[in-house]
């Protein structure tokens, strides 16, 4: 285990160490993007938080007890509640990989089917989309342990900038502390938008921003001195939670997002601060043309 543990903190301070390298060499006519607080070059960023995820992916469920008190159980339950998911549904939960999402919208669904009056129209169905290998392996270990089958979801790898669906052929679509780590916010929510049938509901949970003085100063001395040192402690592998951090504090604002959800055709754009604006769900919906 500890060498698992020292191999896995070797992989992510490489790939620091290479960041900081090609970010010297990188010519300034290459176009580059955040990494947490670091600037590299837009082709290197998938790779690198690649190398972040499929290192903290083994203790991804502890780190989130640890971090958050146990209160990212209490957020995922109120993202999936607003969703109000309906029978017959074609749901895409995107950078789910561990399943957390997608396990309550399955849970959500098969309570609506026994509190039915009528069966649904057709069977509904949740898919699971992440880019990375090893977090969906363990949400597929937990749907195995939990006894839920290949007829209510499925598991597919890939980059949400690149849908593999089909233009309108999605009912809703949920993202939950993923959108920060991909390049392109803007692409992400504009093919979410693409694969939603009209009157499709997109939403996003995620870390923001508090406003709050006091608890903000709190927060950020909290998530900045607390976080990576757990991290080190938990899974060996401090690097990865301090970028973590770093790219919550880097994530547009609450209006921010709201904005750029509006710009990718996205109507009736709304959200909801939770614990004070350390998380937010952003709503929109895709209206007919």
């Amino acid at each position: 285990m500890i060498m698992l543990r020292v191999a896995r903190a070797f992989r992510v301070s490489q790939a620091y160490r290479t960041l900081h390298t090609s970010s010297r060499l990188t010519s300034k006519t290459i176009k580059s993007v955040s990494f947490g607080f670091r600037e590299v070059p837009e082709a290197e960023k998938e790779g690198l938080v690649h190398s972040v995820f499929r290192s903290v992916a083994p203790a991804y469920d502890v780190m989130n007890d640890l971090m958050s008190g146990g209160l990212h159980r209490l957020w995922k339950d109120q993202l999936v509640a607003m969703l109000r998911p309906a029978l017959g549904c074609r749901h895409l939960d995107v950078a789910g990989g561990t399943g957390d999402i997608s396990l309550r919208v399955v849970a959500a669904l098969r309570q609506a089917e026994r509190q039915a009056l009528t069966p649904a129209p057709c069977p509904s169905h949740v898919t699971v989309f992440d880019i990375n290998g090893e977090m969906l392996k363990v949400g597929q270990q937990r749907a195995k342990q939990q006894g839920v089958p290949a007829s209510e979801l499925s598991w597919v790898e890939g980059n949400a900038e690149s849908l593999p669906f089909e233009d309108n052929s999605l009912d809703s679509y949920t993202i939950a502390f993923g959108l920060r780590n991909c390049t392109h916010m803007d692409r992400v929510l504009r093919e979410a938008r693409r694969v939603l049938v009209p009157g499709g509901r997109f939403l996003c949970l995620e870390f923001s921003h508090v406003s709050t003085p006091g608890l903000r100063q709190a927060y950020e001395a909290y998530s900045f001195s607390v976080i990576p040192a757990m991290g080190h402690f938990i899974s060996g592998d401090r690097d990865s939670y301090q970028y973590l951090v770093e790219s919550i504090r880097k994530f547009p604002t609450q209006e921010e997002l709201a904005n750029m959800m509006r710009e990718a055709g996205f109507s009736c754009v709304e959200y909801t601060n939770l614990t004070y604006g350390v998380v937010c769900i952003h709503s929109g919906f895709k209206l007919p043309s």
